[in-house]
């Protein structure tokens, strides 16, 4: 298995490497530039838009069903344990890059979601389908179809191999594990292996809650979203500025390190461009894996919304990013060094799920178990509604490159399957899987964007007229 592992980070490199990162960051400042920084400027409206649905829209679901859908699969574990592997390996200076490639992966975000909805197929009976594989196909031409083809592939590995099921019940099982029985005393043997009963009883847990989910469609994972998104997204966001606050004193010099280690003004004489790059690398991966922003998944949710217009589904889309990261995933970075469980994690060896839970322990003068319960709580919530979210994703695009529901529905049982086996695979590789095939997804998906950009700026400046001019309501 090391040897597996050691060839899997790899792998990971080399599609991690300078040229993925270019792409994305490039594509997102094309965009923003392309837009004149639309992201901002239109932030007020976006959040508007994310409140109020629009009246005679056609889909299956509400606009704000269908971010809650997006926000299902990417508010998980990249915002928990995501952000912690990304300061450990990269250092404090990923938090920066990540927030970067956010403000940047607005404007992807709101791209996607446009040309979700602009090229969406209506597949009968309230149905629709769109995302990266059709406005590949009936954006760019036939002839492209087999990059679409090679997006759907992807995405269905990602869903079914990485980001959707084992990097999600992994970390649910390491937060119960660790709050339930952290001294591991309770073991039972499988697979030739010792585990734990916690981590047994949660997989078998989720594997049957999700199972109780997905049979029931977009729609049931919408509405189940709806309820646990916001209620779970408010609870930690509200630890998280709790421990801040206690931790106040702490908070400039907590910025000032991560400013130092983005650029590598702490490392050695002649390390510093070398430790520029590691937390850039960290940053805008686990920043991607985080919220999705170029990803090419969210579009396909995005596709199934009430609406009439893609640019004002596309507005609702990049909200996704600013909650998912600039929002989320910047409290985690800095919950986790205004507590000092940086260095702590750094003497220790933590990693993971372990990095934040000893920053939620630690952050507040409350018990050790109060933390480590509402760390374990706002985890597995957010990991359970990313699996929700991601089998949608990955159904659809299986439904892409077969035609067949009855694939589907074979599918499903798959991705339970998955869910089930999870818990009982090894952190690192399973976090590795899911960087490489995130990569894959992302390559067609920028190349889309890239090329259909004079679109996205026609489609944008056609409806806002329309909006100024008062022949559409805002």
């Amino acid at each position: 298995m090391e040897q597996f592992t050691q060839i899997l980070v790899k792998i990971d490199n080399a599609v991690w490497g300078v040229p993925l990162i270019v792409m994305i960051m490039g594509t997102g400042l094309l965009l923003t530039t392309r837009l004149r920084v639309l992201q901002f400027r239109k932030l007020g409206k976006a959040f508007k838009y994310m409140a109020k649905n629009e009246e005679d829209g056609i889909g299956e679901v509400s606009s704000f069903g269908a971010l809650c859908t997006a926000l299902a699969a990417t508010i998980g574990t990249g915002n928990i344990v995501g952000v912690a592997t990304a300061v450990m390996a990269g250092g404090p200076g990923a938090i920066f890059w990540m927030v970067l490639a956010a403000c940047l992966g607005m404007a992807t975000k709101y791209s996607e979601g446009l040309l979700a909805v602009k090229f969406r197929v209506d597949r009968g009976n309230g149905r629709f389908l769109g995302g990266p594989f059709y406005y590949i196909e009936r954006g760019m031409g036939k002839k492209w179809r087999w990059l679409a083809c090679a997006f759907a592939a992807f995405g269905l590995g990602a869903g079914l191999l990485g980001i959707g099921t084992i990097t999600q019940v992994n970390g649910i099982a390491s937060a119960t594990e660790g709050f339930f029985d952290p001294e591991k005393q309770h073991v039972i043997s499988l697979f030739g292996e010792e585990y734990t009963v916690t981590t047994v009883v949660t997989a078998f847990v989720v594997a049957a809650l999700t199972a109780l989910v997905i049979i029931g469609g977009i729609k049931r994972i919408s509405n189940v979203s709806m309820v646990i998104v916001p209620f779970m997204a408010v609870i930690y966001v509200v630890t998280c500025v709790s421990i801040l606050i206690y931790n106040f004193e702490r908070i400039p010099g907590a910025i000032t390190q991560i400013f130092e280690s983005a650029f590598g003004l702490r490392a050695a004489a002649g390390g510093a461009l070398g430790a520029m790059m590691l937390a850039m690398q960290q940053g805008v991966a686990r920043g991607i894996f985080s919220n999705e922003s170029g990803l090419g998944s969210a579009p396909i949710a995005a596709a199934a919304a009430k609406t009439n217009e893609p640019v004002r589904q596309g507005l609702v889309s990049m909200t996704g990013t600013f909650i998912d990261t600039i929002i989320i995933c910047s409290m985690t970075g800095l919950t986790i060094m205004v507590t000092g469980s940086y260095e702590t994690s750094l003497e220790k060896g933590l990693e993971g799920v372990e990095v934040t839970a000893n920053a939620f322990t630690t952050g507040l003068p409350w018990s050790a178990g109060i933390g480590s319960f509402m760390l374990m709580l706002c985890l597995a919530f957010f990991a359970f509604t990313t699996i929700l979210g991601w089998d949608y994703y990955s159904e659809r695009c299986l439904e892409y490159l077969t035609g067949s529901m009855k694939a589907v529905m074979v599918y499903k049982w798959l991705y339970v399957l998955a869910v089930l086996i999870g818990p009982f695979l090894t952190v690192t590789a399973v976090w590795t899987i899911a960087d490489i095939l995130n990569a894959m997804m992302a390559l067609p998906n920028l190349i889309a964007l890239v090329a259909l950009n004079g679109v996205i700026v026609a489609e944008t400046k056609s409806y806002f007229d329309r909006l100024n001019s008062g022949r559409l309501k805002g």
